[in-house]
């Protein structure tokens, strides 16, 4: 069995401190919170900036601090940025990466319905459409080559990873191929272990992936793509809860979960190093 890499994604854009006090912030806490998860066994850190009062920030200034931030604790991991947003313009979503040049970008690779709805309250929260048309995605796709930085393609449904194949007959994306696969998002593919191995199966050969399990379906995910041979991302963004009921304290005790899990099924989490090197994403 290969060594699995587990990706954190820190911080998100939606959740506040309302919902968990553990949410960081500013550049230095988004900076404690890697470390923290690089200690538990984390390869990747995926980062969307906040401001310093939580709202999300999209600027190259914020970036750059949380940057040299990250790269003061965690001098070696991998950093992945976010590109996505809503009421954003294109040129300010991607600004960050031709400045930074991280080792990989977020590539959302199609639109979608995006929801969160409420059982109880009969209710929808964050009711929005995800609008990435493949003019939208040639030009982050552009911008991320220009840069050297590595497109983390992000799949909510099976259709999304099928939008790789004519950016591939392009040569714009160019192997190894990177894709994350999202599930249990209201408007992509459910979040079951059936549905994951049809997403794995549409993958082109030889790609690289990630399953990314939304909310208290996480766990289960986490296990499956392990056994499947594929590699996981946890972290606050994605579930806030280390057990039912039970709030996280950092993204660091929500990866040491996920790499007891990798071990309980007779796995064994990638260093930094180990990451770098299965990626074929050297340090620069």
């Amino acid at each position: 069995m290969p060594k699995t890499i587990i990706t954190a994604a820190l911080t998100g854009v939606l959740t506040t401190r309302a919902q968990s006090p553990a949410i960081p912030y500013t550049p230095e806490e988004i900076a404690e919170e890697a470390r923290r998860s690089v200690e538990a066994g984390a390869g990747i850190v995926h980062i969307h900036a906040r401001q310093d009062d939580g709202r999300p920030a999209y600027n190259v200034e914020t970036y750059a601090r949380i940057n040299a931030a990250v790269r003061a604790h965690c001098p070696e991991v991998i950093i992945n940025y976010s590109t996505g947003a809503v009421g954003v313009s294109r040129e300010a979503r991607v600004a960050h990466i031709a400045t930074l040049r991280p080792d990989m970008a977020a590539l959302n690779m199609g639109s979608m319905n995006y929801a969160i709805y409420s059982s109880k309250h009969k209710t929808f929260y964050h009711d929005h459409v995800f609008a990435n048309p493949f003019a939208d995605i040639l030009f982050f796709l552009e911008a991320m080559n220009v840069a050297g930085t590595r497109p983390e393609m992000e799949c909510f449904d099976t259709g999304h990873i099928h939008n790789a194949s004519p950016l591939i007959d392009m040569g714009m994306l160019r192997p190894p191929y990177q894709f994350s696969l999202i599930m249990g998002v209201l408007g992509g593919i459910p979040g079951t272990t059936k549905h994951l191995v049809q997403q794995v199966d549409n993958l082109p050969p030889g790609a690289h992936w990630q399953v990314i399990g939304i909310g208290a379906g996480q766990w289960p995910l986490v296990a499956a793509a392990v056994t499947l041979g594929g590699n996981v991302r946890v972290g606050l963004e994605d579930n806030l809860y280390i057990a039912p009921g039970q709030l996280a304290q950092s993204n660091g005790e929500l990866v040491a979960k996920a790499a007891e899990l990798v071990r309980l099924v007779g796995g064994e989490p990638a260093s930094v190093s180990e990451a770098r090197e299965m990626l074929d994403l050297p340090l620069h």
